[in-house]
Formats: structure tokens, C-alpha cells, sequence
């Protein structure tokens, strides 16, 4: 997946607010919007040991540090001062946790989210685009209920947005977990293999999608590109089945000590990034998905193909999960898991 070629012209001396910036994925985008030479970025986040800690690893002047949760809105709105696009990661994630306290998942989630909306609107931000999950198609537990929460609101704020008032457009991406990310499967089991624990398997058909944070970067900042408000864009991504990273896994480290633990409560066989109703409002453009919503009155089926030149429907799936894509071989998983910083 690679960046558009205009990707540099698009980002070029933009002032940048990304919320949960200091998370994985929020300074990994920071790395990259670096590159594309904006203006200023402002992390905002309510931790201030990793602002702290980001601060000093990157260095950069056009780096602005904002303490602040998104619960307030009022120092949302502060933070976002001639902002042209928000990035909004910032989010509540470990379902145990949430399903112990559910309502703070709900205030930052979708209170939260809300506030995001609100903030940006009133500070006629340009461009503004939640990071969703596969949680959220048919969720099983909390956390996949406030993402999907999330998303709702975000894909119909254009619905309430006086564009004569405002330029400001709502975009939504969803994916799964990023290969190799803090918290999931594989760094998990490299880490129990490295204190010589034995590796902890849910179910050996389990499959998930695959995404490197390279390929989810260049996914986001083509969405961002791309939106016109109101869609959900998903990536086009092969799949992975746990059995065969268990054999990559013991083919690279002479490993096989493994035990099979059966799924968690509220854990998935696969992940579903399109379910079996939105399949009919879903579209294939630039090399990428995108679901449409059908109660924007922006697009209707007879504008559809006005407004987004080269689109064309996404057929062939009663809905798009990891069961039922191409999946990747065990040499392909152990070159990936090879190249990446996990070992």
C-alpha cells in the first residue's frame, strides 16, 4: 500500500491536532507526518509521563505538547485553535477492563467522540478522522459498543453541519489490529517465548487480519485524502491464521513450547471489518473500501458515482471478515515478523 504522490502537497504546512497521540499509533503517525513537512502537530493526550517521554525521543520543534482529556471539551475546543485536521485515537481499549467499568468506556468513547466532533466544528477545523476498529462490526463486548457508537456519531456530523458555516468534514476509518502493536498476539507470545514461558494459544483457527503500522499510516492518510465526509474506509488486507503464526514462531526461535488456552470471553474466531448489512453500502475506490452512509443526504446512488470518479461496487462477499480472504503463508508471517522490531 503505498502513499499517494500527492500525499506531500495535501499535508504541506497543515497544522495537525492528533488526540491519544502519545499511543503507538499516535506517534507513529507524528513519525510520518514529519516527513510530509506540516506546520506544527499537537499531541494531546492526558498522559504526561509519555508526552514527557515522546518529547525527548522525538525532538522536534514542530512538536506542541497539550495535556488534556477529551472528556473536556472546553480545552478540546482551546487545543484545536487553527487546527486544519484532527487525527482522534484517543480512546479507552482493554476490554476487561471496560466490561468492569463500562460507563468511563462510554465518557471517553462516545461522550468523548462527541466532544471531538463538537470542538472541531467550532473551530471550523478542515478535516477530522476517527480511528475505528473491527470491534465495532457486531460487537461482543463494550469496548466494540462505544467504537460503534463512535462511529455512528462521526459519520453522520456532516448531517448537522451548516456547510455555508462550516468547511469542517467527519471521516471514519476502521481496521484491526496493527501486526506486531503493543498488547497484541504476536509480541505477546515473542515476549513469553523470551522469558521461556510457555506460548499461550486461543484457538488454532483463529484468523485475523493483517496490517503493518506502515500499510495502516498510509491507509489513514489516503482516507484522509480521499474523504469527502461521512464514509468509513476500510483497507483491502490478507489474513492470518494463529496456527500458522505458531509455526513461524517455532521456525524462527527452535521454539515449541505451546499450550492451547481456547478463546476469551468476548473473543472472536475472526474479525469482521464489513458485516452482512452494510455489504450493500459498500464500495471499492482508489484501492481502497469505503462504506457509505445512507442516511447522508450527500450521497445518494445517483451522485455516488458523480461524486467519487472510478468507484464501483464491492461485490463477491456476503460480508468481509478474516475467514474468508487470502491468508498469508508461514514464510510470508515469518518475514514479517523477521523485519519487524519484535525480535
Amino acid at each position: 500500500m503505498s502513499t499517494n504522490p500527492t500525499m506531500n502537497s495535501l499535508f504541506k504546512n497543515k497544522k495537525i491536532l492528533i488526540t491519544g497521540g502519545t499511543g503507538s499509533l499516535g506517534q507513529a503517525l507524528t513519525r510520518r507526518l514529519l516527513a510530509l513537512d506540516v506546520d506544527t502537530i499537537r499531541i494531546f493526550s492526558r498522559n504526561e509521563y509519555n508526552q514527557i517521554d515522546m518529547e525527548k525521543k522525538f525532538n522536534d520543534k514542530k512538536l506542541r505538547f497539550l495535556l488534556g482529556d477529551i472528556r473536556d471539551s472546553e480545552r478540546l475546543t482551546k487545543a484545536m485553535a487553527d487546527i486544519d485536521i484532527v487525527f482522534h485515537a484517543a480512546a479507552l481499549k482493554h476490554v476487561p477492563k471496560i466490561e468492569y467499568n463500562p460507563f468511563e468506556a462510554i465518557k471517553t468513547n462516545v461522550i468523548g467522540s462527541q466532544n471531538v466532533i463538537d470542538s472541531s466544528a467550532a473551530s471550523n477545523v478542515e478535516k477530522v478522522v476517527c480511528i475505528g476498529t473491527d470491534k465495532s462490526v457486531l460487537p461482543l463486548n463494550t469496548y466494540g459498543a462505544t467504537k460503534l457508537l463512535m462511529e455512528k456519531i462521526f459519520v453522520s456530523a456532516n448531517n448537522y453541519i451548516n456547510p455555508e458555516k462550516y468547511r469542517t468534514k467527519f471521516v471514519a476509518v476502521r481496521y484491526g489490529n496493527v501486526l506486531g502493536s503493543s498488547g497484541s498476539v504476536i509480541p505477546s507470545m515473542v515476549e513469553q517465548i523470551k522469558q521461556g514461558k510457555k506460548i499461550t494459544m486461543t484457538d488454532p483457527k483463529m484468523t485475523r487480519f493483517s496490517i503493518t503500522m506502515d500499510d495502516a499510516l498510509t491507509f489513514i492518510l489516503n482516507a484522509t485524502k480521499y474523504g469527502k465526509g461521512s464514509e468509513i474506509f476500510i483497507p483491502k488486507m490478507k489474513a492470518y491464521v494463529i496456527a500458522d503464526v505458531i509455526d513461524a514462531l517455532k521456525e524462527i526461535f527452535s521454539y515449541d513450547d505451546v499450550e492451547e488456552i481456547g478463546a476469551r470471553p468476548g473473543e472472536k474466531l475472526e474479525e469482521n471489518l464489513i458485516n452482512s448489512d452494510e455489504i450493500k453500502f459498500a464500495w471499492e475506490y482508489q484501492n481502497l473500501l469505503m462504506i457509505i452512509n445512507p442516511f447522508y443526504s450527500l450521497f445518494r446512488d445517483d451522485t455516488i458515482k458523480e461524486s467519487y470518479k472510478g468507484i464501483k461496487k464491492f461485490e463477491g462477499y456476503d460480508s468481509y471478515s478474516s475467514g474468508h480472504v487470502e491468508k498469508l503463508t508461514v514464510d510470508e508471517l515469518k518475514t514479517i515478523i523477521t523485519n519487524s522490531e519484535l525480535i
